[in-house]
């Protein structure tokens, strides 16, 4: 593990193969562990980072302080990128990971090369949305999330961790996750309590028109809720866009069939 300072924060990350660099952001929970499943595949022609966000592990974060928000950490990737050479890089995001990939290639798209959106997370304003459709069935997380909320701050961790994980991926699906998968949320777990308040923004469409960095959208084709449905709205204005579907995966898809999603990955950082 390394670190870098970044607007005052030692942001860790780690670092694996030789070549053009190719950053990984996390989602919710996650880290820099988040990849494990797919470093070594990526590594094989790239320079491979994996980042941990500001508050996320090894950072113990009780849940307490002002700076959990989108907006720092997109300013905090922008800041860990900046200092990434050579550049243009390659840029990798997964859910709330991909949503701060979004932002960059939106304010800085001169420090990218290519762009993939793994399922990236939030909502879809008014304007991306067709004339008199119903907006996207809310996600069974956003329903439960008041009581992972108050689970969490009761201190039944596993308790919050398992209606958070089952909502995403449908019932059952913490009892499956393996014990290094389940340590990895639990040690994210308070950053959830950060979430809540963090001012993300939804994606708009001339946000999207604007974003002319070649860019694939990669998805699982279980995947259910809207997060199977943002990235598919977004990838129609995207001006230069393909799209990946991982058979058989959801959410987690690196995680469901790393080899198909490595290979959708590295077949668009090579085109």
């Amino acid at each position: 593990m390394q670190t870098i300072k970044v607007n005052g924060y030692d942001m860790a990350y780690l670092e694996l193969g030789n070549g053009p660099p190719l950053v990984l952001v996390h989602g919710t929970l996650g880290d820099f562990r988040t990849w494990n499943s797919v470093m070594g595949p990526l590594s094989r022609k790239h320079r491979v980072i994996a980042v941990s966000l500001r508050r996320f592990f090894p950072e113990h974060w009780d849940g307490v302080g002002d700076d959990y928000k989108m907006a720092q950490h997109v300013s905090d990737v922008l800041a860990f990128l900046e200092q990434i050479s050579p550049r243009p890089v390659d840029l990798l995001g997964h859910s709330r990971g991909g949503h701060i990939a979004f932002r960059i290639a939106e304010q800085r798209p001169d420090l990218l090369r290519r762009l993939v959106l793994a399922e990236p997370g939030g909502d879809l304003d008014a304007s991306l949305l067709q004339p008199n459709a119903p907006p996207p069935p809310p996600m069974p997380l956003s329903i439960a999330m008041p009581v992972v909320l108050k689970s969490i701050r009761g201190g039944d961790i596993d308790g919050a961790l398992k209606l958070f994980v089952d909502a995403i991926d449908g019932d059952g699906a913490w009892g499956r996750l393996p014990a290094a998968a389940k340590q990895q949320l639990r040690d994210n777990a308070f950053t959830l309590l950060g979430q809540a308040g963090e001012g993300r923004k939804p994606f708009t469409l001339a946000q999207a028109q604007s974003i002319h960095t070649p860019t694939l959208f990669i998805g699982g084709a279980n995947t259910t809720g809207s997060l199977s449905i943002v990235h598919r709205v977004l990838a129609q204005h995207f001006e230069n866009s393909r799209t990946a579907m991982v058979d058989g995966a959801k959410h987690w898809m690196f995680d469901d069939s790393p080899q198909q999603f490595c290979g959708a990955v590295l077949k668009f950082l090579a085109d």
